[in-house]
């Protein structure tokens, strides 16, 4: 695998957006799904995707504590491209259960806590999304944190057995939202208010200028920032 990983990396590499996506045909890919949060990076790919009608599913985790904000860009989004966008939810029973047991704000509690909340509404749904799956494409960048600094274009995910393709690893943000503006592309109202990087809404805030992209995430906490979607070790 890692010897494939290799091939792959090598011929991606220097490969603009549209001549990766069309690369992707020459491999044996066959069901191919790109999961979203409705961030800038994934708004670049979402548009990609859907303006030129690629057969790639695109998904999303609805954790149940998202932003409104959040909701209004899925919606316009999805309106947009009149292209739907595939939903998965927590297990009711899991979340009923962690609520009885800890209350609605356990993730404040400590970082086994908070990581609990996460795998329920976050890591247990995208099993489920990445089923039947061989390419998971995301929106990571190599600058969004130190922990993702040695980001390359495809990786094997051990956590989730299958080849992870991160077309914007090397972008940075300044070509995200130049990306963003020139295609008049939706974006969440949040990021005009200091918030770069946006998960659920009670463990979310803006950043303020000189701090980690990812320093509004989780911000009382000094974890690596990551919820199980992404592990450092994988990315």
């Amino acid at each position: 695998m890692e010897e494939y990983i290799t091939h792959l990396n090598k011929k991606f590499k220097g490969l603009h957006l549209e001549e990766a996506f069309e690369a992707l045909a020459s491999e044996n890919f066959k069901n191919l799904a790109f999961s979203t949060s409705f961030g800038l990076e994934d708004q670049v790919l979402t548009h990609h995707i859907f303006s030129r009608k690629l057969p790639i599913e695109v998904f999303t985790l609805d954790t149940g504590r998202l932003f409104e904000e959040t909701y209004e860009v899925f919606h316009t989004t999805q309106k947009k491209y009149n292209t739907p966008i595939v939903t998965y939810f927590p297990e009711a029973k899991d979340i009923e259960q962690l609520l009885a047991a800890k209350g609605p704000f356990s993730f404040y509690n400590s970082v086994e806590d908070r990581k609990e909340c996460c795998h329920l509404r976050k890591v247990k749904p995208l099993q489920r999304s990445l089923q039947g799956v061989d390419l998971w494409i995301t929106g990571l960048r190599a600058e969004q944190s130190n922990a993702r600094q040695k980001l390359r274009l495809f990786q094997y995910d051990d956590a989730f057995g299958l080849i992870k393709f991160n077309p914007l690893a090397h972008w940075t943000l300044e070509a995200v939202e130049t990306y963003i503006k020139d295609h008049k592309v939706p974006q969440n109202k949040l990021h005009q208010k200091g918030y770069v990087s946006i998960g659920c809404a009670p463990c979310t805030r803006a950043i303020t200028p000189g701090e980690d992209l990812r320093a509004g995430r989780w911000w009382w906490e000094t974890s690596k920032k990551e919820c199980g979607l992404h592990l450092p070790a994988n990315a």
